[in-house]
């Protein structure tokens, strides 16, 4: 019996081995200072290649800062310079070496940059780590965190070019996929929602304006890397605000542009910009929103949220709501997830020789 999930997927010239793809995550686990700040550690070695190891078919390495100052906390990865570079050269070389394929998502943390590891606390770093923010504009993610330092439009370009250049790098260390992050409330999400940019120049008040530096990045980014391999976008589908919010409607309208410019996949996901959002939390809960880009557009998607059980993963790809699912939290309970599923689902996977008498 075949099953949905662990068929391949193609997009432009590169095929996923199967439909179980890791989300970026962030491990707040990078060298904090010094000339190896931002650089990837043996954790980061183990953590991603554990996954590999376990039959998932695509590890997107977490949020990488385009920038010393796009980083959310102090120990964030980065992929502004060589060393950084070199650090995840490995991680790419492992998960190939597995037989999955090796992404990374780049982005800028936008106002909620220089903020604590979560497990330290909330709120802002500590003033010998941290840094001043930037944003759209002079408006606080939340209570407690700094006034961000408005973008000008010099600003801006100089951050569209770190983000090309970050993909450049990450091309370098043998990264097959690139996702420019969008969502969450960082920078690029920032801009989007009206909640969080009150810009009146040519990056704020419409819709086409606000989706400006998106675009903007898109292309730069595409630019830079190769025709035969994809580019994936991650998004929030809402930011879950009743008023002044970015919304589902112009998810879909912004998906369009997307895929005109280039862009092979959305990660559809939700919330992260602040504000008394309201979020209905269940199983798949963000699924819809993949689903009607879908269906509505055409791009490819894949949906991520509460997505646990196999079989919950096998009726979303099956019923044609996404072309494949990113679990995370999952992940971190079970490195092996895409192993067991395929035992579940009468299918199979990948597996190293070492682990093979184990399937």
């Amino acid at each position: 019996m075949s099953a949905a999930l662990f068929e391949p997927c193609t997009l432009r010239s590169l095929t996923v081995p199967n439909r179980v793809w890791m989300a970026p995550m962030c491990q707040y686990s990078a060298e904090v200072s010094g000339p190896d700040a931002g650089v990837a550690t043996d954790w980061h070695l183990a953590h991603y290649g554990s996954r590999a190891t376990g039959g998932t078919g695509l590890i997107l390495v977490e949020a990488t800062a385009v920038s010393p100052e796009g980083r959310i906390s102090p120990a964030d990865l980065g992929l502004w310079n060589d060393a950084q570079t070199e650090g995840l050269r490995r991680i790419a070389s492992l998960v190939k070496a597995q037989g999955a394929v090796a992404g990374i998502q780049i982005a800028h943390a936008g106002r909620k940059a220089s903020t604590q590891r979560p497990w330290l606390g909330r709120g802002p770093a500590p003033a010998e780590e941290g840094w001043q923010p930037v944003g759209p504009s002079p408006v606080p993610f939340d209570e407690g965190y700094p006034v961000p330092t408005e973008l000008t439009e010099d600003g801006i370009r100089e951050i569209v070019g770190k983000f090309a250049a970050a993909a450049h790098r990450a091309l370098d260390a043998g990264f097959e996929v690139v996702e420019v992050h969008g969502a969450h409330g960082y920078l690029i999400g920032e801009f989007l929602s009206p909640h969080s940019n009150h810009r009146t120049d040519a990056y704020g008040g419409s819709f086409e304006n606000r989706t400006r530096l998106a675009l903007e990045v898109v292309d730069a980014v595409r630019a830079v890397w190769p025709e035969h391999l994809p580019v994936f976008f991650r998004v929030s589908a809402t930011d879950w605000l009743e008023a002044a919010g970015w919304t589902p409607d112009e998810t879909v309208r912004f998906a369009g542009l997307l895929r005109e410019h280039g862009v092979d996949l959305l990660d559809v996901s939700s919330g992260g910009n602040g504000g008394p959002a309201r979020i209905p939390v269940g199983p798949g809960y963000q699924v819809p929103f993949a689903a009607r880009v879908k269906a509505e557009t055409g791009l490819p998607v894949a949906a991520v949220g509460l997505i646990t059980e196999p079989e919950q993963a096998e009726k979303i790809l099956a019923n044609g709501e996404a072309d494949a699912v990113l679990l995370g939290r999952e992940l971190l309970r079970d490195a092996s997830w895409a192993r067991r599923a395929a035992r579940e689902l009468n299918a199979s996977t990948f597996a190293p020789p070492q682990y093979a008498w184990a399937i």
